[in-house]
């Protein structure tokens, strides 16, 4: 029997948490993701690329430790999986870094083909514009 779109998520995010893999390779490569919110990185990103080096490559730099992600919340229905997590690391400058991130993911063929991404824009922000990448 194949694994639900859920399964997929859980098992990437489980990947993650234990450091030998990420849900981002999940993403198609023309995926469509949007950070909604006031962040300084919120807007619609096309393709996988755009939002890895927009996003998440820059973030990962101000990192001290790798960010490790706990669910709080795994849902699906139908073609959309729905994950509430948090993220706990330490930035470079050694101050923690903790944030809530809700992620809406309509699947295809166990890829993501669009997500929505919410989470605190202060957190995010303050960890942006303190720590710069390296």
């Amino acid at each position: 029997m194949p694994m639900t779109d859920r399964e997929i998520v859980r098992g990437a995010f489980d990947a993650w948490s234990a450091g030998t893999g990420n849900p981002f390779e999940l993403f198609a490569e023309q995926a469509t993701i949007t950070v909604v919110g006031n962040s300084v990185v919120s807007k619609t990103y096309s393709g996988r690329d755009a939002f890895l080096t927009g996003v998440i490559i820059p973030f990962h730099a101000r990192m001290h430790t790798p960010p490790k992600p706990v669910i709080k919340g795994l849902y699906q229905d139908g073609e959309m999986v729905i994950v509430l997590f948090e993220i706990n690391g330490v930035a470079r400058d050694d101050q923690p870094y903790h944030n809530t991130y809700s992620w809406f993911l309509k699947m295809r063929n166990g890829k993501i083909v669009e997500g929505t991404t919410a989470f605190d824009s202060v957190a995010f922000n303050a960890l942006w514009t303190r720590v710069p990448p390296e």
